[in-house]
């Protein structure tokens, strides 16, 4: 059970009915996680037949004088890398095989996914540290040696956009770091943060594909696993290797947004003025010819999670709706939409006869940070929904869950919570608005003994939303 409290969450003190909700619910979870494991991922999207390496039908002709160069970064990138080391390993052993990524520093690595040809850099998340720089630095000469013969495969997941830093000059590492802080308080959503991220980093944005075409020419094949709303690839680790849809002007207009503008270093700003003055130095668009050998390939995203879990609460005889693919925005505003929610389908519940309902929903939510305190979007979202519902009635057996992927969330240690009529019962003498003032949902949870630990799951996708309602 990558469930590491699940005793604690489905402790004898429940009733057997919300026993039972939590139990599937965290069977859900379980099977979200399992299906967008990166090794699963990558063992479905590549393969080797007569030769040449396949990947989701596109045929590569692999000569024994081509050269293999991986480089990437992300949270998930550690497994994928296993994956193409076993495959070249097996299937091409005479091929010259290396290459580097950038992974978040305490990631625990399974004795299954150790690598022996890429070399790993541990480097921070979600603020970039020197060393998320200097492998960066390692891997834009390594690919300066590739020739046309060659390959450079990039691994490109979740958290690419924090662990692949390399500032446009003469702004500083230090100086990247307060604008990145700076938009993570500001309530600023993803498409946002990587737009302004685009514009002040030489590898971001499409511009790694245009130093490999200036300095080697080499075919690039970017394997990646959707961490963002949509799954447009641009906005995946900032899209280094895809043309990038956002402009000087747009980031700008973001830091306007925010009040940022005037708060951000005097470097940055010049930066993007001079940007937005000058169309030489916009990022590489659609029509640029460093794109003529740069396959991009999406190999994975929450989609496959919510596949398995629609089979699976199907199976258990839950009527499944599908009800968002794109939840986004403020957390705490999202709830009062999901107490909403939950209270119409309800409501069509008895309409159609229906004994058992689940919905589900997927994306990504944001939070403004007020307070000190800890905790992450679902648990802020959920605490928020909680505080709504403590002067609402909702059915008595229902039950909300929501997680990050990826194992933690915020600056919590947990994944995600869950929130039912037992949570409601205990949490009648708590001042739940003290504890979002302070953004201090984990703490919330923490003594409601239902905040989800997991600890890193090696996968990064979007965030899921399960709510099961039996009548």
């Amino acid at each position: 059970m990558i469930i590491k409290n699940y005793s604690e969450l489905v402790n004898d003190n429940l009733s057997n009915s919300q026993k039972k909700l939590r139990k599937i619910a965290l069977e859900a979870l379980q099977i979200a996680i399992e299906a967008v494991k990166p090794g699963k991922l990558m063992k479905n999207a590549l393969k080797v037949e007569q030769g040449r390496l396949i990947i989701k039908k596109e045929k590569y002709d692999i000569s024994q004088n081509s050269r293999i160069f991986v480089i990437g970064g992300g949270k998930a990138s550690v497994q994928m890398a296993a994956s193409l080391e076993n495959i070249f390993s097996n299937h091409f052993p005479e091929i010259k095989f290396e290459g580097l990524i950038n992974i978040p520093e305490g990631l625990e690595i399974d004795k299954d996914d150790r690598l022996s040809k890429i070399e790993i850099n541990y480097a921070s998340h979600p603020i970039p540290n020197k060393d998320g720089l200097k492998g960066v630095k390692k891997m834009m000469k390594l690919v300066a040696n590739a020739c046309e013969n060659d390959f450079i495969i990039t691994l490109i997941s979740g958290g690419g956009s924090a662990l692949l830093p390399l500032p446009k000059k003469p702004l500083k590492l230090d100086e990247l770091k307060n604008i990145n802080s700076l938009l993570l308080e500001s309530g600023a959503n993803i498409h946002e943060i990587n737009a302004v991220r685009k514009h002040l980093s030489d590898f971001k944005g499409g511009n790694l594909a245009r130093h490999i075409w200036k300095t080697s020419r080499a075919t690039l094949i970017s394997l990646i696993i959707s961490d963002v709303v949509g799954n447009t690839l641009d906005s995946i680790a900032s899209g280094p290797t895809v043309p990038d849809s956002t402009t000087f002007e747009e980031a700008i207009d973001i830091l306007k947004k925010y009040n940022l503008l005037e708060e951000i270093p005097q470097n940055a700003r010049e930066i993007l003025e001079e940007g937005s003055k000058t169309p030489i130095l916009e990022n590489p668009k659609p029509n640029d010819p460093c794109f003529e050998r740069i396959f991009n390939y999406l190999i994975g995203s929450v989609k496959n999670s919510v596949d398995e879990v629609r089979e699976f609460l199907a199976y258990k005889e839950y009527e499944v709706k599908y009800f968002s693919d794109s939840i986004t925005g403020e957390a705490r505003e999202y709830a009062a939409d999901l107490y909403n929610i939950i209270k119409k389908e309800t409501k069509s519940m008895n309409i159609e006869n229906m004994n058992k309902l689940a919905l589900i929903a997927t994306g990504e939510l944001t939070v403004t940070i007020r307070g000190n305190g800890i905790g992450g979007r679902n648990q802020e979202m959920l605490l928020s929904f909680l505080h709504k519902t403590n002067k609402n009635n909702l059915p008595e057996n229902f039950l909300v869950l929501g997680a990050n992927l990826d194992g933690i969330e915020g600056n919590s240690k947990a994944m995600g919570a869950i929130v039912d009529n037992n949570v409601i019962q205990k949490a009648q003498d708590k001042d739940i608005r003290k504890y979002l003032k302070m953004n201090d949902s984990n703490s919330f949870f923490k003594q409601m003994e239902t905040e989800i630990i997991s600890g890193p799951t090696g996968c990064n996708v979007n965030d899921i939303l399960l709510v099961l309602v039996i009548k």
